[in-house]
């Protein structure tokens, strides 16, 4: 009984969230003043609640508490229980023949919460009622996050005495018409309107933020947490309350007519609507109304026709097309399946039978153009819109100043043909304030902080023309100034001229001793150093700078000490001094006889360097002297090859006083000039000279002795035939082959001679000489063994793997066999413990590395002989431990 308890509380908590409300809204009624106190007022307030059709049961709370808030405080004033007094699904009877799907369905259950009457103390701030309720459906596709861990609040504000002193109000009530079926990436309009029952009250639509409420810990509290701690839900990217359903959705401010391309992702949207109240001008109260509203994945017939100029924007129905005659026409609607042809009709009598037809426009005046789809057929729709063609505006400015803190005044070169320009909206740019706005046409401006503004003018002639032009403009602290040099040089009774870059007006002083003072480039001839400030002036801008002009007598110079340098080396010449200009003699070896401190190649010994330093008239010159010694000889002798394993004689000559050789680790004698070299790779051997002639640096040769890669001679394995078989060797290892002696060979100066014997020696060994290109060489032997016999493969008759190296193997022997096809041997169970096909390969007496025991074995062999016949052979062989 306590499992089947436990499994009810279980059961009825997953379905304490309210995952199946899908908006709501609030309304009251004001009913006269209290019974029980006359001071009080008295309302009937209701509670509009959209759930998932199927809500049932547990699922519909009943009752709920009412929770009723002080204006001021936000302290609760009381918390009523209210009972369900209505509730009914709300359905689509019959489907949409132009739309994809089944649209008969039922939208929401509406489950109706009736207060009939509330008294609340008289107060000047009025009333706040809440519900919250936890938690929202997963995957709503505006809510960032766990949609369903999103709570809901549903409210409304009740004016006090401070609002309606005498009076009284009852709140907007929305219609409950929404069975409105919106396709995604489809135009849709859908009605939020509200009724006021308050007559000369006037409504005003805007889309707003969601609250949330309640939590997951909480999902259905008693009584509702106060307004002060509300919170509105997250928003997805894209999405936000004053757009729920994207930016290409609007809601109309006067009829609550929502309309616009609906999303291209199917599924749920929260969307809230807030209708203001006001009453003489004055705004008395927020009605709310949210709901989940659905986009499905369908596609319906519809037609929003609009114009494109020649440059693919959009020109807004009824808005001037003011840039051309000609326009593009196109359906404002993704494509759609269901469409299968297009009638456009134009006022001055033009039409198409295409998608996007293209007009010329005859001449100016306002059109009138239609769009049909599906002409004639079950599933049509047409929409008409108008375009104004007055082409000939061209809308533009121009400004003058750019300091912080200093007025900019904006002209409007704005040019029209047709009609005058009679409307002008500034936006400076400025973003630390929310009044840099003009509606004149030649405003002025003054900008509280520096920076880049994007300056935002819009233009409308008296036809319709409008059009937007953004500028940049560059507010500074002070206009941009440089000069060519912050101080210069020049001797007594020179001038120079002055140079500074900058937009505006310029003033120099002092005025003593300077030509051109209001220029940016004056001369000046100050007879000692002076100070010269620059000062300038852009539209009221100012910004200063300063040149110092430093005046010497004369020019000292002084070059580098003589020096001594290897012959060939360069140098860098060096000098101090207090000019301007250099020169230096000798300029076909230096890099640039104008530096101060050029780079020398010097040709003759010794070569005299000669400096002639200036300023202006004043000059003074200054002498250096090089001397050049040669680089002491080295000669490492010749570049040589040698044999592996050979040494090499080096032979060395020198003019210097001292030399080594590298690397010494190969060499014997490496502190003479004719060391012995013995490498065994390719080494290059560098020879280094001093001497003490004035050159500090040393002179080297390279000799490189190449090593020749090591010859390696075979000539075959040892092997054995019978009488009158032809023996093919098979040498290897070079290039040029010698056989010895030449007994019984056809070649002896190939590396394949052939061999046969007639039995009159029993075996013979060769010795074999090999030789590469260069005569590098190595020898090699080989020892061949006669039988008398005929073709037959011998196999020893016992073997001692003992690991002495005596007999360790037992393996066949094949004589005059030119194919082994088989070496077979088996214990005395039958078990195949070796096999080959390998003359001369053996068994070890081991069967997967495991020594077997001392015993006989068993085995047979069969080999094709030099003549083709086929030689069998069995016996056995006894394993000996």
């Amino acid at each position: 009984m306590k499992k089947f308890l436990l499994f009810l509380f279980a059961f009825a908590s997953l379905h304490a969230f309210a995952n199946h409300l899908k908006g709501g809204f609030f309304t009251y009624t004001y009913l006269g003043p209290g019974l029980n106190d006359p001071t009080a007022v008295r309302y009937h307030v209701t509670l509009t609640v959209y759930m998932d059709c199927a809500a049932t049961g547990a699922q519909i709370n009943d009752p709920i508490n009412f929770t009723f808030f002080r204006g001021a405080s936000d302290s609760i004033i009381t918390n009523p229980a209210v009972s369900i007094s209505k509730q009914y699904n709300l359905s689509k009877l019959r489907d949409e023949p132009c739309i994809t799907g089944d649209q008969a369905i039922c939208f929401y259950k509406i489950v109706i919460y009736d207060l009939a009457s509330i008294e609340l103390p008289a107060s000047a701030t009025g009333y706040t009622v809440a519900y919250q309720r936890c938690c929202r459906i997963t995957g709503i596709n505006n809510i960032a996050g766990n949609s369903n861990t999103v709570g809901n609040t549903y409210a409304a504000f009740i004016p006090g005495t401070n609002l309606l002193p005498t009076a009284h109000n009852s709140s907007a009530t929305f219609q409950i018409n929404d069975t409105v079926v919106i396709c995604r990436n489809s135009y849709f309009q859908y009605p939020f309107t509200a009724t006021d029952p308050d007559a000369g009250d006037s409504l005003s639509y805007a889309f707003c933020d969601a609250y949330t409420g309640a939590s997951q810990s909480d999902p259905a509290p008693n009584t509702a947490s106060p307004p002060f701690v509300w919170s509105f839900v997250p928003y997805n990217s894209g999405f936000n309350g004053s757009i729920p359903l994207g930016s290409g959705v609007t809601i109309n401010p006067r009829t609550g007519l929502i309309s616009g391309i609906a999303p291209s992702v199917p599924g749920e949207y929260v969307v809230t609507v807030c209708v203001s109240e006001y009453r003489n001008g004055v705004l008395l109260t927020v009605t709310r109304k949210e709901l989940h509203v659905k986009i499905g994945d369908c596609s319906a017939i519809q037609a929003l026709p609009a114009a494109f100029d020649l440059n693919g924007i959009k020109v807004q129905p009824g808005v001037a097309g003011c840039k051309s005659y000609t326009y593009s026409f196109a359906n404002d609607v993704p494509s759609n399946p269901l469409i299968q042809t297009y009638y456009w009709e134009f006022s001055d009598g033009a039409t198409y039978n295409v998608a996007h037809p293209t007009h010329t426009f005859a001449d100016t005046g306002v059109y009138i153009v239609k769009l049909v789809l599906n002409r004639g057929q079950d599933c049509s729709d047409s929409l008409t819109t108008s375009i104004k063609i007055y082409p000939g505006f061209f809308p533009g400015f121009t400004n003058v100043g750019v300091c912080v803190n200093k007025t900019a005044q904006f002209f409007d070169t704005t040019k029209t043909i047709y009609g005058v320009v009679n409307s002008w909206r500034w936006d400076f740019g400025e973003s630390t304030v929310s009044n840099d706005t003009s509606r004149l046409q030649n405003p002025t401006y003054i900008y509280p902080s520096a920076g880049t503004k994007t300056v935002i003018f819009v233009v409308k002639n008296s036809v319709g023309c409008v059009d937007t032009v953004r500028k940049n403009v560059d507010i500074l602290t002070k206009p941009p100034l440089n000069v060519a040099f912050k101080d210069t040089l020049i001797c007594t009774g020179d001038s120079v001229q002055l140079h500074a870059v900058g937009d505006g007006n310029f003033s120099w002083t002092p005025a003593a001793n300077i030509l051109n003072a209001s220029t940016a480039d004056p001369t000046v001839h100050p007879p000692s150093t002076t100070a010269y400030f620059v000062q300038l002036d852009y539209q009221g801008c100012i910004a200063n700078d300063t040149v110092k002009v430093n005046v010497i007598p004369f020019v000292s110079v002084t070059a580098m000490a003589d020096t001594t340098i290897c012959a060939t080396d360069t140098l860098r010449l060096r000098a101090t001094t207090n000019g301007l200009k250099y020169l230096w003699n000798n300029s076909t070896t230096l890099n640039d006889p104008t530096l101060l401190q050029p780079t020398a190649h010097p040709v003759t010994n010794p070569t005299t360097y000669t400096i002639t330093s200036s300023i202006g008239h004043c000059s003074s010159t200054d002498n250096v002297v090089v001397t050049l010694v040669p680089y002491p000889v080295a000669n490492a002798g010749n570049d040589t090859i040698v044999c592996y394993n050979t040494p090499a004689l080096l032979n060395g000559s020198t003019d210097g006083s001292s030399f080594t050789w590298s690397p010494t680790n190969t060499l014997t004698n490496a502190n003479t000039l004719t060391p012995l070299a013995t490498p065994k790779k390719t080494t290059a051997y560098v020879l280094t000279v001093f001497d003490t002639k004035g050159c500090p640096k040393p002179g080297r040769d390279t000799v490189l002795v190449v090593v020749n890669p090591q010859v390696v001679a075979f000539a075959g394995r040892d092997t054995a035939v019978v009488v009158g078989q032809v023996l093919q060797f098979n040498a290897s290892g070079g290039v040029n082959y010698s056989w010895s002696p030449p007994t019984a060979l056809n070649n002896t100066f190939i590396p394949n001679p052939k061999a046969v014997y007639d039995g009159s020696f029993d075996s013979i060994r060769y010795s074999l000489t090999v030789t590469d290109s260069i005569g590098c060489g190595d020898e090699a032997t080989v020892l061949v063994k006669i039988f008398k016999t005929n073709p037959k493969i011998f196999v020893p008759t016992a073997f001692t793997p003992n690991g002495d190296g005596k007999n360790e193997y037992v393996a066949p022997i094949a004589v005059g066999i030119s194919k082994l096809d088989y070496f077979r041997i088996y214990n005395r169970w039958g078990q195949l413990v070796f096999q080959t096909t390998v003359n001369g390969q053996g068994w070890d007496g081991n069967i997967s590395g495991q020594p077997q025991a001392t015993g006989t074995y068993v085995w047979i062999v069969q080999g094709t002989d030099f003549t083709g016949k086929v030689v069998f052979g069995k016996g056995t062989v006894t394993l000996i431990r």
